[in-house]
């Protein structure tokens, strides 16, 4: 039976490379988009539906804290320190898995959008949907739209309460 901090160590032995994968998957996506769709016409996949057009973000979800850098960076930092130490204290077996995951993906959306701020001072976004003229997005934004889905799913309908308090304790 592993120790508690075994247990921690091997929870990132996952979490780190996972992360990193899907991180690299992202940054890939925003390099090929700055290499190919910037300073060009929109790359129309789906006519007046699923558009590829360069964006450059100074702000976060929808345009919003513009010329931010620094508050969003120390932000993001906050939230990264906060969910890796919450995955290291998700309890082993099964049950679990799905929190896991979700966290997993979050964590590279947050770093993936981070690395942007870092390196280049703005977030890269090309993902456009028409019909709805939603505002453009990334691969790093998918992934924390889709994992909060799948956590706000796992919080409210699949997990009791004494089985996620540890989510909300703030000692270790």
């Amino acid at each position: 039976m592993a120790t508690q901090n075994q247990h921690r160590l091997i929870s990132l032995a996952y979490l780190l490379p996972a992360a990193a994968a899907l991180t690299l998957l992202d940054q890939l996506t925003k390099l090929l988009a700055v290499r190919y769709l910037k300073g060009q016409e929109n790359l129309v996949l789906i006519p007046g539906v699923f558009e590829l057009e360069y964006l450059e973000n100074y702000g976060a979800a929808f345009g919003s804290f513009q010329g931010m850098r620094i508050p969003l960076i120390v932000l993001t930092l906050a939230l990264l320190g906060i969910l890796v130490w919450k995955y290291i204290q998700i309890p082993p077996g099964r049950r679990f898995c799905l929190l896991r995951v979700s966290l997993i993906v979050l964590t590279a959306g947050a770093c993936g959008n981070l690395i942007d701020r870092i390196v280049r001072g703005y977030v890269v976004d090309f993902l456009y949907f028409t019909p709805i003229n939603f505002p453009k997005f990334n691969v790093a934004d998918c992934y924390v739209v889709g994992s909060v889905i799948v956590l706000a799913i796992l919080l409210l309908f699949v997990y009791k309460e004494e089985e996620i308090s540890f989510l909300f304790r703030i000692k270790a």
